[in-house]
């Protein structure tokens, strides 16, 4: 993109910077959009799930309800409690999206499709996505309130709990595929499984792996049932609690960016990206963005299957899942995958 803008006259610092911004553009706006897609196709599935219609009254089939809940929210009025830190109270939401919007600048939506093809696309990915908690952290504390701020220390032992498991999990996709970056691992998928499967998570050794990490996800993105952060029933509303408006929108978008990150993620480390599911020339014809958003649907489908019907944690289940179950299986999981891959040779 950059030798375009410079093919009509511009420097190449000036075509740089310029083809930066129409990336970034290119990304964050149909990702807003998309967010407000996957809310609305959330709500159908929980009201399907549930025998209900779900939103069908704004725009045909109730298509622009997440629209009109948005407009509602912008036209209210921003209270700021008197006795919160007024100044993180309002940059809180800001960190929230920001940091989402921050880590899709290394995903491939397609061969070569990518804002920024880094070496170290995953542990970038590892160290954003890690710094999405302070949004809530920080909303916790200025906030100045009991509920919010148990919120904040649920989140911050939620965040390192399922943290540790997840990097020792992708440590393990790390070895086998041999490269951090992003593109690397999908190409490491091609005819994986019986020579023309391309999945790491039909792999029989990476396929619990596969599994944790789809919980992981879920709890990384205080999803239920893990979502401690905001339960109704013991929190009022959790970190969100004195929070309007826009600053309280802000929260949920954010939330939906993190968690079409994870299903993003979740398709790119185990289900070959954007590569079709089986390793037949035919199949390349279908360009590979529509290959990944669609394995991005099926886990976000999971995600709202999930939230439909499998209730909440305690909060002491939420721990020892993490602790007790996820982190010694994980650790004791590295040891087997690199066990394995030095016996026949890998690293040679």
């Amino acid at each position: 993109m950059t030798a375009f803008f410079q093919s009509l006259g511009m420097s190449y610092n000036g075509a740089w910077f310029t083809a930066t911004m129409a990336g970034i553009l290119l990304i964050a706006l149909p990702l807003m959009l998309a967010v407000a897609m996957v809310i609305y196709a959330e709500r159908k599935l929980w009201a399907a799930f549930a025998l209900r219609r779900g939103p069908n009254v704004v725009g045909p089939f109730g298509l622009l309800q997440s629209f009109a809940d948005g407009l509602k929210v912008f036209l209210q009025e921003t209270i700021i409690p008197s006795a919160s830190n007024r100044g993180l109270f309002l940059i809180a939401p800001i960190i929230t999206f920001t940091v989402a919007l921050m880590a899709w600048a290394v995903i491939p939506f397609a061969d070569g499709v990518v804002l920024s093809n880094i070496n170290v696309g995953l542990l970038y990915i590892l160290a954003i996505s890690s710094l999405g908690v302070y949004g809530v952290v920080i909303a916790g504390w200025a906030s100045n309130s009991k509920y919010p701020f148990y919120s904040a220390m649920r989140a911050a032992a939620q965040m390192i709990s399922y943290e540790v498991s997840i990097g020792f999990i992708l440590i393990c996709v790390v070895l086998w595929a041999g490269t951090f970056n992003m593109g690397g691992i999908i190409a490491g998928q091609t005819g994986h499984v019986l020579g023309f499967i391309n999945a790491y998570g039909l792999n029989p050794l990476l396929f619990p792996i596969a599994v944790m990490f789809l919980i992981s996800s879920m709890a990384e993105t205080a999803r239920a049932p893990f979502d401690l952060t905001e339960a109704e029933s013991e929190l009022v509303a959790g970190y969100q609690t004195e929070y309007s408006s826009m600053s309280f929108a802000l929260f949920w978008l954010g939330e939906y960016a993190n968690v079409l990150l994870m299903c993003a993620l979740n398709a790119i480390l185990f289900w070959g990206g954007h590569l079709p599911p089986v390793d037949w020339a035919p199949l390349y014809l279908v360009p590979g963005i529509i290959w990944f958003f669609a394995k991005i649907l099926v886990m976000f489908f999971i995600f709202a299957w999930v939230k439909a019907t499998v209730p909440r944690y305690r909060y002491d289940q939420l721990m020892r899942l993490g602790w007790k179950v996820f982190l010694p299986i994980s650790l004791f999981w590295v040891f087997l995958v690199s066990g394995y891959l030095m016996y026949i040779g890998h690293f040679e």
